[in-house]
């Protein structure tokens, strides 16, 4: 009997991986945005350059990266980069920290459960359940925590028009390929986004394995 139980325990959590390996990844984003366009919003096709801090411009490569995501992103919204006919400037700020939590004691691990159809055990025909209880020392998995802001400025007026920004946690450790979904998420509704605060979800697909 235990036997059986150990093997349909293992197929279950197997099939659980496979199934969460197999599908798309969502990026949960809380974007905040706002703008103040002093007259007609940008249309399609609107020009803009980037503008750097005298700090990101000391790590030119890693800030042309962050652009280069940012810019994919103000693509898909309509706007161009075209430094020399400019009518706005965008400057993107970035940030990632790695949170790091300790481990903590549970004084048992119950209620849980599973079902396989057309296996009778105990307890009803229509599966098979276990139910453990046992103390256990808890360790919480680290985490990764993504920000950003884009700031968009009239260059005309010189004031900013549009801001916004994004936070995510995550437990993976791909600075860039997060970004990328987040930028897209913190543009989602420009020029006129909704107010307050959104919870906006990006679907990316997983990294490619390397062939055998």
């Amino acid at each position: 009997m235990k036997r059986t139980l150990a093997v349909i325990f293992s197929i279950t959590l197997m099939a659980f991986f496979m199934a969460g390996c197999s599908g798309m990844r969502l990026v949960e984003n809380d974007v905040s945005a706002f703008y103040n366009w002093n007259g007609a919003p940008p249309g399609p096709s609107t020009p803009y350059r980037f503008e750097r801090l005298p700090s990101q411009q000391l790590v030119g490569a890693q800030q042309a990266q962050v652009e280069g995501l940012a810019q994919s992103a103000l693509a898909k919204v309509g706007m161009v980069l075209n430094p020399a006919t400019a009518r706005l400037s965008v400057q993107v700020r970035v940030s990632t920290q790695l949170i790091e939590r300790g481990l903590y004691d549970g004084a048992g691990f119950g209620g849980f459960g599973f079902a396989h159809p057309g296996i009778f055990l105990s307890g009803g025909s229509r599966g098979a359940s276990l139910g453990l209880s046992f103390p256990m020392r808890f360790s919480e998995p680290s985490y990764y925590r993504h920000e950003l802001a884009l700031l968009v400025r009239d260059l005309g007026s010189g004031q900013v028009v549009f801001e916004t920004r994004a936070l995510s946690d995550s437990v993976h450790n791909d600075t860039l390929v997060t970004l990328g979904a987040m930028f897209e998420a913190a543009l989602r509704g420009f020029p006129q986004p909704p107010p307050g605060r959104r919870r906006i979800n990006v679907e990316i697909a997983p990294p490619q394995l390397p062939p055998k």
